[in-house]
């Protein structure tokens, strides 16, 4: 079951926020940082996680601590009636962490990170040129990166109207 986020009222999202911030946190002390009773952040986890909102927890680990220093977003183009076979196939590579697959130019994005660039050579070069409903592949150097998880206050603060003002009509 989906959400609209209209759904998600002000306590919903601070919550998210905490949990998204730091995914051990009690839901006592939720209750206390978002500023609402223990009984109505209980009833509120139960019915984020029931409605699917909050799909569970994982550890957030740090790629270069575990030796994966070269992130690189490949491009792919693909046969087009290949793309469901060919996304189980580049979702099983070594060192995938994100599969999209996309509209324009290219068919799919992957994020990859590997220990080194002979790493990353064999999986572009070997593996990935090397499948038959591989037409073409680009790859991309990620340089520096900034994540914002979803349920993160970055995401969760209500768009206004007057944030994007409507550009006035042309003749």
């Amino acid at each position: 079951m989906s959400v609209s986020p209209r759904a998600l009222d002000d306590v919903d999202r601070r919550m998210l926020s905490i949990l998204v911030e730091e995914g051990r946190t009690s839901v006592n002390e939720v209750a206390v940082r978002a500023g609402i009773s223990r009984a109505t952040a209980y009833a509120r986890y139960d019915r984020l996680m029931g409605n699917g909102v909050i799909r569970g927890f994982r550890a957030d680990v740090d790629p270069h601590a575990i030796g994966l220093d070269v992130a690189a977003m490949i491009l792919i183009n693909v046969e087009q009636a290949s793309w469901p076979t060919t996304r189980d196939k580049v979702s099983r590579l070594p060192g995938v962490e994100y599969v999209a697959m996309t509209s324009g130019e290219f068919d799919f994005v992957l994020l990859v990170r590997m220990p080194d660039i002979a790493a990353l050579r064999d999986v572009v070069l070997h593996r990935l040129q090397g499948m038959p409903e591989v037409r073409a592949t680009h790859t991309i150097f990620v340089l520096d990166e900034e994540r914002h998880p979803i349920g993160s206050a970055h995401h969760l603060e209500p768009v206004s109207p007057e944030a994007h003002p409507r550009r006035p009509a042309r003749d």
